[in-house]
This record gives structure tokens, C-alpha cells and sequence, in this order.
């Protein structure tokens, strides 16, 4: 049995809460069992320099954990001088996946930064933070239509993000940190709504594995992924 009495192809709960921020265009904590991922997006008028006179805009993300989002406190990137490194490739991942949803010529020569930050922390932060981060960003984007910046919204897609791993010889869906710590093979999958895959990290971490089991991962992922769509859709009212 699995920690938390799920079946192999079971999520966990998922929970997703918008306007849980006020300031932001676009705010949303999402819940994936015990773990749990602030998702802002805010909207500058401006864009990176190599985006200038481009006439599109930009999409970015950062990510950060709180000290205490984990069983013991781990310090904040400021007082190492550094930004952590496992940090800066997460935001990289979760920034390349949003950037699949969004028409930058619709969006215009705009910036919109997407925070994620984990104040728990308990496996599948960073698929957590692009599913709850595409929701922050499709509220951001409905704001600048609201308020008239836009004429249509730039959202051509939903994207999701989902954790595939085998443990013990089973392929096995949306892992919790207890069984990511002990995975033969551990994966993240993010698509859209298409069923297209936007990004793939697989690793077999101490184990190789076969095409078969590549496959029964992937169509994991997919049954996974096509769940998030559907409580995202639900959520933004889609």
C-alpha cells in the first residue's frame, strides 16, 4: 500500500483556491495533499530587452521554498548570497512550460511574472507550482481583458504538470516525498490539454528502465495530467 492508502494511478487531492492573494492580477494556492504552493502572477508594462520593439510579450517564473516548508529549516537563498541552484532550475522548468499556454503577440509587449512559493513541502513542488501557476497566469490574463489593457486573451491552452516514478516495480502516479525519496525511477511530465507534452524529466535513480516501463509512465502521466485540466477547468469556470 502506499503511504497515504492511494491506489497506483490515484492523485492526491487536489485543491485549488483562487484570489488568495489580493495585490496580484492573478493569485492561487494550490493543494496537492500536504503540499501546498503560493501562485501569483503579476503584470509589469515592460519586457526584457530582447523582447523590445518586438512587439510580444514575455512570460517568467521564480520559485523559492519557505525555511520551515520542510521537516527542518532550510536557510533563504539571501543569506547564502546566492540564489539556490535547484531553485533556479525549477523556475526555469516552470517559466518554459507557461510560456506553451500563452500567444505573446496577444499578450503584448508586457512581462507577466509568475511567483511560486512552497510554504509545504511534501514531493511534486515544482508540477504542483506549473499546475497552480498556469491558473494565477489565466487569471492575470482575464484581468488585463477586464480592464480593457487587452482585447482578447492570450491563453491558447491549459498546461499541467504531473510526478510518474516506479517504486518497487510499479509504475506509480503524483509520488509524495516518502515515495520520491525511494523511487527506482522518477519522472515529471508537464503537457497541455491537448495531450501534448510540453517537457519531460525522467531519471532512473539507481535503476535503469525499459520502453515498456516508459510507456505505462507516460500514459500515468497523461490519465494524471487530464485530471488537472479538469479541476482546472472547473476552478477558472472554463
Amino acid at each position: 500500500m502506499r503511504p497515504d492508502n492511494r491506489q497506483f494511478d490515484e492523485l492526491r487531492p487536489i485543491k485549488m483556491t483562487t484570489g488568495y492573494i489580493i495585490h496580484p492580477e492573478g493569485s492561487v494556492l494550490i493543494e496537492a495533499g500536504n503540499t501546498k504552493v503560493i501562485c501569483n502572477a503579476s503584470v509589469e508594462e515592460s519586457v526584457p530587452p530582447f523582447k523590445k520593439m518586438s512587439g510580444e510579450g514575455w512570460v517568467t517564473a521564480e520559485y523559492s521554498m519557505l525555511p520551515r516548508s520542510t521537516n527542518t529549516r532550510n536557510k533563504r537563498d539571501i543569506s547564502k548570497g546566492k540564489q539556490n541552484a535547484r531553485s533556479v532550475e525549477i523556475q526555469r522548468l516552470i517559466g518554459r512550460s507557461l510560456r506553451q499556454a500563452v500567444d505573446m503577440t496577444l499578450l503584448g509587449e508586457r512581462t507577466i511574472t509568475v511567483d511560486c512559493d512552497v510554504i509545504q513541502a511534501d514531493g511534486g513542488t515544482r508540477t504542483a507550482s506549473v499546475t497552480g501557476g498556469f491558473a494565477a497566469l489565466y487569471l492575470a490574463c482575464e484581468k488585463l481583458v477586464r480592464d480593457g489593457v487587452i482585447e482578447k486573451s492570450p491563453i491558447k491552452n491549459l498546461v499541467s504538470a504531473v510526478s510518474v516514478g516506479i517504486i518497487d516495480g510499479q509504475p506509480t502516479l503524483d509520488l509524495c516525498y516518502e515515495e520520491d525519496s525511494r523511487a527506482e525511477v522518477d519522472m515529471n511530465v508537464i503537457m497541455t490539454d491537448k495531450g501534448e507534452f510540453v517537457e519531460i524529466q525522467g531519471t532512473g535513480e539507481g535503476n535503469t528502465f525499459t520502453a515498456q516501463q516508459l510507456e505505462a509512465l507516460l500514459a500515468l502521466a497523461k490519465k494524471g495530467n487530464e485530471q488537472l485540466n479538469s479541476i482546472q477547468r472547473q476552478v477558472l469556470g472554463l
